[in-house]
C-alpha cells in the first residue's frame, strides 16, 4: 500500500511539471494580404470534388516587418468538397518592397456552418533565398480569410 502511495505521489509531479515545462503557443501578426483573383477555371466534378483553378491577378501585403506586392503568377487550386466545404490549395510569389522574392504556399478550408458563419483558414509556408527575410523560412503560420470589397484577403500569423 506504501509502495502505491509513492507511485501515485510521483506521477502526480511528473504531471504538474509536464504542464509546468508544456511550451505555450502564442502568435504574432505578419501581414494582411489581398489577393485579386481572375475569373474561375472549372475543371469539373471528379471523385474528389469539382476542381476550380483561381488564377492570381495580383495583391498586397503589409505588415510591421514585410510589406509588398504579390506577382501575377499564382493560382489558388480550389476543390469543392461539397456544398459547405472548399479545400484550398495555392501558391503565390510575394516581392518586397525592397526587391526580395518570397515563394508562400498554403492549404486551407472553408466551410460555411449551419448558421450562415464560415469558418476560413489557412496555413503558410514560406520559402525565400533572402538574406533578410531568412526567418520566414523557418516560421509556421497560421490565417484567417474573408472576402473584403471583391478581394480574398487574409490576416496572418506566426506561431511563435
Amino acid at each position: 500500500m506504501k509502495i502505491m502511495k509513492i507511485i501515485a505521489a510521483i506521477m502526480v509531479v511528473f504531471l504538474i511539471s509536464s504542464r509546468a515545462n508544456a511550451q505555450n503557443l502564442e502568435s504574432e501578426f505578419l501581414y494582411k494580404i489581398s489577393l485579386t483573383l481572375d475569373k474561375p477555371i472549372d475543371s469539373g466534378k471528379s471523385p474528389f470534388g469539382t476542381r476550380i483553378g483561381y488564377p492570381v491577378k495580383g495583391g498586397t501585403f503589409a505588415g510591421p516587418k514585410m510589406k509588398g506586392k504579390v506577382l501575377a503568377i499564382g493560382e489558388d487550386w480550389l476543390l469543392k468538397v461539397d456544398d459547405a466545404t472548399n479545400k484550398l490549395d495555392v501558391r503565390l510569389m510575394l516581392e518586397t518592397e525592397d526587391g526580395q522574392l518570397i515563394a508562400c504556399n498554403y492549404a486551407g478550408i472553408v466551410h460555411k456552418n449551419p448558421d450562415g458563419t464560415s469558418y476560413w483558414r489557412i496555413t503558410p509556408r514560406f520559402e525565400t533565398s533572402s538574406k533578410k527575410y531568412d526567418w520566414l523560412n523557418y516560421v509556421i503560420g497560421i490565417g484567417k480569410g474573408s472576402f473584403e470589397n471583391g478581394s480574398v484577403t487574409y490576416e496572418v500569423f506566426a506561431i511563435k
